[in-house]
């Protein structure tokens, strides 16, 4: 049973999802979503202070693509959101 103009009341969250995915699968190559601040800092702050012998460098002025970005695009869309008075 069919009912009109109800079917595509739940696709929202899906349309959310595919949407992240599909950033993350197509930009997300050096450092994977980089969604999470502390999913790409904790383990840079390990591998600077670690000695492990024949490392590379830390390349901390990438770091803040995925620390500060993912910070910035959260208070933005927050700021946003009031202004739109959601």
């Amino acid at each position: 049973m069919h009912v009109s103009g109800h079917s595509a009341a739940g696709l929202g969250p899906y349309l959310v999802g595919s949407l992240v995915s599909g950033i993350g699968l197509s930009l997300g190559g050096t450092t994977g979503y980089a969604i999470n601040p502390a999913w790409n800092l904790g383990p840079r702050i390990a591998h600077a202070l670690l000695p492990v012998a024949g490392k590379g460098g830390s390349d901390w002025p990438y770091a803040a693509i995925p620390v500060a970005g993912p910070l910035l695009g959260g208070a933005l869309a927050g700021l946003f959101a009031r202004l739109a008075q959601f």
